[in-house]
């Protein structure tokens, strides 16, 4: 059976706690004031069945445009959003602000459900359901069925699962191999067991005693039981709403927007090179240097937008952008993120990661933009070897180059089979690669740097290895180093004897200076044992 996702989405007061209750027969709130109140203030989870026996999750996201960062956190990650829209209202200011953020992350299943039908009467609702599609049909759900409902009365629900039924065998699965992300929305603690966190875990897998990586803290925590759907698992996979219980570290030490993942896979970072897409809707346009409000899974982190190729962009434009962030976050590449302008608080836009660990771009340089077009649009076969290019005197392993371009290693392995097949890069055995163009430029920055060492230590035999390595190329390993040397001596570049490195040729011969000095010594030594010697008896 697929693994998926289901989340509400629509203004307050729309019927979404209770149109999930009438699917599910739990009621999500469950905070006091939300009780009292009425409405939802955190997000809600509920486990689902569908009739043929299919399991899913659904996440009831807060409507109160108060709580849009809550419903943010709920939205990432969802596969099918069901869209409710009260049948006496209509479109309202939050169902097109979800609708905006529902479009930015490029969720493009969905169902429109027309709530409280039993409030109006049938030709109000044939009216109401053009407006909608009206409405729809300029967004990403174009063409997504419409249904009208009434929760209370259960008319309608019939209708509502079955075209459930149909959606969730059209899911595309999220990869459940490679890398494990599960961003936490929830944390808590339990009697007898200790640290809850819960989330939807993006990709991978992960496994009851398996350690994983808390980010962006950078610290090891270790799973002690795992329950998905409510039921205990040894085993949870990508697409699937998570519990996990952690061994060995405190509640107050995690907090919603944190990240568990894969041990070295991710790396915080304050730069994120991205294209920025400014919503058409967007009341504002934006500036250089204006402060955001930047949303990436389950994390809100303020930051500055820093334009790469003008002074503003304006709604419905793209641009590609620096986001420069006040707190480290953490990304990979082709995440999509949402943006929100500082003050008064409004969603304006979103877009797509091309570089999750960036350096400090400069301004309106071409060499900029070209380097993030490729990122963005190049085949993997070229951002691979842009890649190792960029990175000339390294060598990467397929796990790092996969981390680095948001790739499965086994993708990323068959475009380095090509690449070495076409002769642009060099396999290190089980080190990694590197690209001709670094060979080159590391076998010429070798004979430079041998060439004054001969010319300056004239009698030595040669250049230090292990100094060579530490003082020029200290991000090669010495194995990796050691491969390298090999194929520079294959090459005729250089010889290598006894840990010494020298030009390819090499005597130990002394230098203009010190023959000179040499030979007065030689002559001198001559004139004293031609003299005449004299002998005492």
């Amino acid at each position: 059976m697929k693994r998926f996702v289901i989340g509400t989405a629509g203004h307050i007061d729309h019927g979404k706690t209770t149109l999930v209750k009438a699917l599910t027969g739990l009621d999500t709130d469950r905070l006091k004031e939300e009780k009292e109140r009425g409405i939802s203030i955190e997000l809600g989870f509920a486990p689902f069945e569908l009739p043929g026996g299919q399991k899913a999750a659904i996440v009831d996201m807060p409507g109160h445009e108060r709580f849009i960062r809550h419903m943010l956190a709920g939205a990432f990650g969802i596969d099918i959003v069901l869209l409710t829209i009260a049948a006496d209202e209509g479109v309202m200011p939050q169902t097109r602000e979800h609708m905006d953020i529902i479009e930015l992350l490029g969720v493009k299943q969905g169902i429109i459900v027309i709530t409280k039908k039993d409030l109006v009467d049938e030709e109000w609702l044939a009216l109401m359901e053009e407006e909608i599609k009206d409405y729809i049909d300029g967004t990403i759900l174009r063409g997504s069925p419409i249904i009208a409902v009434s929760a209370p009365k259960g008319e309608g629900i019939q209708e509502l699962l079955a075209q459930l039924e149909k959606m969730a065998g059209e899911v595309q699965e999220k990869p459940a191999f490679g890398q494990a992300r599960l961003p936490i929305d929830r944390v808590f603690t339990i009697s007898g067991f200790g640290t809850v966190v819960t989330g939807t875990l993006w990709s991978g897998k992960i496994h009851t005693g398996e350690t994983l990586e808390l980010m962006p803290v950078k610290r090891n925590v270790k799973i002690r039981t795992l329950q998905v759907h409510n039921e205990k698992v040894d085993d949870a996979y990508a697409g699937q709403r998570v519990a996990v219980n952690l061994q060995g570290i405190e509640v107050a030490d995690i907090k919603r927007g944190y990240l568990l993942a894969t041990p070295g896979y991710l790396t915080p970072s304050y730069r994120l090179d991205t294209r920025l897409h400014l919503l058409k809707t967007s009341p504002r346009s934006l500036k250089n240097w204006n402060r955001i409000r930047f949303h990436l899974g389950t994390d809100e982190t303020l930051g500055r937008i820093v334009l790469l190729d003008r002074d503003e962009i304006l709604p419905g434009e793209e641009a590609y952008a620096q986001i420069v962030m006040e707190k480290a976050v953490v990304a990979a590449k082709s995440d999509r993120f949402v943006v929100r302008f500082y003050s008064p608080v409004t969603t304006i836009g979103g877009g797509i990661i091309i570089d999750p660990v960036a350096p400090k771009q400069k301004r309106f340089r071409e060499d900029v933009l070209d380097e993030l077009a490729i990122k963005e649009e190049g085949s993997l076969y070229d951002i691979l070897l842009h890649e190792l290019e960029t990175n000339p005197e390294e060598v990467l392993a397929v796990q790092e180059l996969a981390r680095r371009t948001g790739q499965e290693q086994s993708r990323v392995k068959e475009e380095m089979e090509q690449l070495k097949d076409d002769e642009k890069v060099w396999e290190l055995k089980d080190q990694g690669y590197i690209s001709m163009y670094g060979l080159q430029l590391i076998n010429e920055h070798m004979v430079k740097t041998l060439e004054a060492y001969h010319k300056q230590y004239p009698l030595r035999p040669g250049y230090p290895r292990e100094d060579m390595r530490s003082r020029f190329f200290k991000n090669i390993n010495p194995k990796a180093f050691n491969l390298l040397i090999k194929y520079l001596e294959d090459q005729g570049s250089l010889n290598s004897f006894n840990n010494q490195l020298m030009i390819a040729g090499h005597q130990p011969v002394p230098g203009e200076k010190l023959q000179g000095i040499i030979n007065q010594i030689v002559q001198r030594a001559e004139a004293t044992c031609s003299a005449p010697r004299l002998w005492r008896s």
